[in-house]
């Protein structure tokens, strides 16, 4: 293993050098400058940003003997994340400041977080995999518990590290299992070893559900979904918009690469659960959320629902399958950015508007931001011309494709129960009376961006064909 190993994996090494440098600022400086943690940070996703940037890969290159792998899906998903991280930090930051929660290691949290990602997914090897799962994890559990003098994030944080850990632990003996059988732990000799066949199929098949209980966990899909409305409206609402979207590219890159590339040969096996996991997390997710008048709890089942039409796209186990599944992940996180970062904006010292009814008579306060609100709304429910609809149809097609009508017919049937939680948000915002009159301040940037959000969802859904191109070209590069 020489330097140049190491080339492919520099954008990793740049995050985890200037999280180290962030730590070390923070540690000496008063809590007047902590805006330099906040500057450092953008700095770093960047730079990031750029490496990434500057060596796009055009064939998969394996590096680091073999744990590591420079795809063009693994670049594309890592841009896409330095773009949700820097989001986020934006939304989040007078939401912090009006807390106490301004610090430097909500920053450093993020960005481990965010190492913790970048690392699954490159990983070609279940070690690395399971690395940066980890490292994900820990962050994830200790930016909930943040806010220490809040018993709902302490209990919200608790619920999650322990169902995590449960999670780590079925994934971890799912994948010795398939050590086991197949002698190794590097997703290509794994393919390899299964292509040739094996005689040992019950420890095969009982690692395979293993793993997938371990990964329908980390998604949050029925029935491993009980941490997911917990910890959204337990954490503070900063802490909850940065698990609810980065993180859910990152899982979705991890079960691509044990499903798709791991397991492929196995599609039969695995294929059957992924379908009872989808159908149950859209009819349990979209029906649940009705019943909600906290919004973060509402966003949580949709949350659900949402991966359980993500995972329409897994099981049909084709590049086009995968390919439009990457194309309704990235979407997603695009409209979670949105509805969480309108919390945040409308939030103010004292004052979470996570209800309902928070959101009652927007727009007569600011037309605007209601505008926006409900361009966000209609693309979750899949309303033409906003881009969730071109995303869903994608996945339905896939579906199609594979013979499996009925699927796409049910898949259809609960979204539009989802439409009714989303329109009547709509219906809150344009003909309530408003119970605040307060004016909503926020900061320039929080502004633009959310203006640039909104506009987003609309702009792909009326020419959604580049994004989709970058992501089948992703998948069929990498596949």
């Amino acid at each position: 293993m020489n330097l140049m190993s190491f080339a492919p994996a520099l954008p990793e090494i740049f995050v985890l050098a200037m999280v180290s440098l962030i730590l070390i600022i923070d540690a000496a400086v008063d809590d007047s400058k902590r805006y330099l943690a906040y500057g450092l940070s953008l700095v770093t996703l960047a730079g990031a940003a750029y490496l990434t940037a500057r060596n796009l890969s055009v064939m998969p290159v394996l590096a680091l003997g073999g744990l590591f792998i420079d795809d063009p899906l693994a670049d594309v998903l890592k841009l896409f994340l330095y773009l949700t991280t820097a989001a986020v930090l934006v939304y989040s930051r007078d939401y912090l400041k009006q807390r106490g929660l301004y610090k430097g290691e909500f920053f450093v949290l993020a960005l481990f977080a965010l190492l913790g990602m970048m690392v699954m997914v490159s990983a070609s090897h279940f070690l690395t995999l399971y690395l940066g799962l980890e490292l994900l994890s820990l962050s994830l559990y200790a930016m909930v518990a943040l806010q220490r003098d809040s018993s709902i994030a302490t209990e919200a944080a608790m619920k999650y590290f322990v169902l995590g850990a449960l999670a780590s632990g079925m994934l971890l003996y799912g994948m010795s299992m398939v050590y086991g059988v197949t002698g190794s732990l590097a997703l290509g000799d794994i393919a390899q070893n299964l292509a040739d066949g094996t005689d040992l199929r019950i420890p095969l098949v009982f690692g395979i559900v293993f793993i997938v209980a371990g990964l329908a966990f980390k998604l949050g899909a029925v029935p491993f979904h009980m941490w997911v409305p917990d910890v959204y409206h337990g954490a503070p609402t900063a802490m909850t918009l940065f698990i609810g979207t980065a993180p859910k590219i990152a899982a979705f890159a991890f079960v691509v690469r044990i499903l798709g590339q791991g397991l492929e040969s196995q599609v039969a096996e695995w294929r059957d659960m992924l379908i009872i996991l989808a159908v149950l997390s859209m009819a349990v997710g979209n029906f649940a959320a009705i019943a909600q008048s906290n919004l973060k709890r509402m966003f949580a089942y949709s949350t659900i629902s949402h991966m359980g039409f993500m995972l329409l796209g897994i099981l049909a186990g084709t590049q086009n399958g995968y390919g439009s599944a990457m194309f309704y992940v990235l979407v997603y996180v695009l409209m979670s950015l949105g509805g969480f970062g309108m919390i945040l904006l409308l939030s103010r010292a004292g004052f979470e508007a996570d209800q309902l009814d928070d959101f009652k008579g927007l727009n007569r306060r600011s037309p605007w931001l209601a505008f926006l609100m409900l361009l966000l709304m209609f693309s979750m429910a899949g309303v033409p011309p906003t881009v969730g609809f071109y995303a869903k149809l994608s996945v339905l097609q896939a579906v199609v494709e594979l013979g499996y009508v009925w699927l796409a017919v049910a898949a259809v049937v609960f979204s539009l129960v989802g439409a009714f939680y989303y329109l009547r948000i709509v219906k809150l915002m344009y003909f309530d009376e408003p119970h605040d009159t307060t004016t909503i301040r926020t900061r320039f940037d929080a502004r633009a961006l959310m203006s640039a959000n909104g506009i987003a969802v609309l702009a792909l859904g009326i020419l959604p064909q580049p994004l989709m191109a970058v992501c089948v070209a992703a998948i069929s590069v990498s596949f």
